[in-house]
């Protein structure tokens, strides 16, 4: 078994002997075995989505997994006769993962290595010992969210948007104009937190230092007078996305710093990915500050790197790695025409500032 601990987002099943004991195609009255549903809902529970990557018949395999009552659980199974490797890859394709963020179960050990011969970064486990799986590190989220629970459901809604695209006779704008989309930025709460830390620790591309927050980290930086952490939330007709945007930003007298800014893949298709930090450039205009942002450079994140750029920041210190932009003076992209912004508002008050969110507390700053 693997004894990587970073945290598995997707388990690939295969089917025969794996999920089921019997293979499908010589026996229709193959058993789904016990240890493997309470595995599948286990996991589902704590926010680890499942798929399948299976040599067998699609019409026969699908109507099984019906008729077991779990077909519900899988996302873009891949059922057919070609490779599991490029299965497993049409899935993370599909889901919008990285390789490293799955773990495939099969029987065979010649399908395993296979896997892992063409994707190295897919941990693969012998399904004698799927059982195990719940115990082990990587597959124990620290907190499991109001996010993780629904996690499995609000893919779902993003395949029925991804069908409603695909009929419409339109433009990708005109399309997103018929979402109703909600974007709302709001001070994090203390119920926030758990699923900041979430975002923190599960999110890579669309992240722009890659760095991580423990829950008591995070929690000072929430009690902070000298930082401001924030949540993006996105809905729309289909339902809510969750929670999918964070941004810590460290507030100076003459300038205020972006510490972290991240988005989650989930909303990279909804054109939504430069309204955080278009709020947070309206927010220190109207506070009279410049604005800087911290970018640390990973093999995943360039895009982030351009969101900054098309923001209009440029470069104005490198080390290495790490690199410390600038904004434009006064300057904010209008948001896009599809999207309702719900935005804070900045306020000056008797003895400093304070931020307010539509529903929400106000976030004061002393001066």
């Amino acid at each position: 078994m693997s004894t990587d601990d970073s945290p598995v987002k997707c388990v690939v099943w295969d089917l025969d002997d794996t999920v089921w004991d019997g293979v499908l195609l010589e026996d229709e009255q193959v058993r789904l075995r016990p240890e493997v549903l309470e595995v599948l809902r286990t996991l589902d529970g704590r926010g680890i989505l499942h798929s399948i990557a299976s040599r067998n018949d699609p019409a026969a395999a699908h109507g099984k997994l019906t008729e077991l009552g779990i077909a519900d659980l899988f996302l873009y199974p891949q059922i057919s006769w070609g490779s599991k490797a490029q299965s497993v890859a049409a899935i993370a394709r599909r889901l919008n993962l990285a390789p490293d963020a799955f773990a495939f179960v099969d029987d065979q050990p010649f399908e395993r290595e296979e896997v892992n011969s063409q994707l190295p970064a897919v941990r693969c486990f012998d399904a004698a010992r799927a059982a195990e799986l719940p115990s082990l590190p990587a597959f124990r989220p620290r907190f499991v969210t109001d996010e993780s629970r629904q996690r499995r459901h609000m893919y779902r809604a993003g395949i029925e948007r991804d069908q409603a695209a695909g009929e419409f006779a339109g433009t990708s704008d005109e399309f997103l104009a018929t979402l109703d989309m909600v974007f709302t930025v709001a001070p994090a709460l203390s119920e926030d937190l758990k699923r900041a830390e979430e975002l923190t620790v599960r999110t890579h591309q669309l992240n722009t230092t890659g760095r991580t927050y423990s829950y008591a980290e995070l929690e000072e930086l929430q009690r902070s007078a000298d930082h401001l952490l924030l949540t993006a939330e996105l809905t729309d007709r289909y339902g809510s996305y969750g929670k999918i945007g964070l941004a810590l930003v460290e507030l100076g007298p003459a300038a205020w710093r972006v510490k972290l800014l991240l988005m989650s893949c989930r909303v990279m298709s909804r054109g939504v990915g430069t309204v955080l930090l278009s709020e947070i450039q309206r927010l220190a205009a109207d506070a009279g500050v410049r604005l800087e942002a911290d970018f640390v450079v990973t093999d995943r994140n360039r895009m982030m790197y351009v969101t900054y750029r098309m923001g209009g920041f440029r470069e104005v210190r490198r080390d290495g790695d790490e690199v410390v932009l600038e904004g434009p003076a006064g300057e904010v992209a209008p948001h896009p025409a599809y999207l309702t912004v719900n935005s804070l508002t900045y306020e000056h008050c008797d003895g400093g500032a304070r931020f307010v969110a539509r529903g929400q507390p106000a976030h004061a700053v002393p001066a």
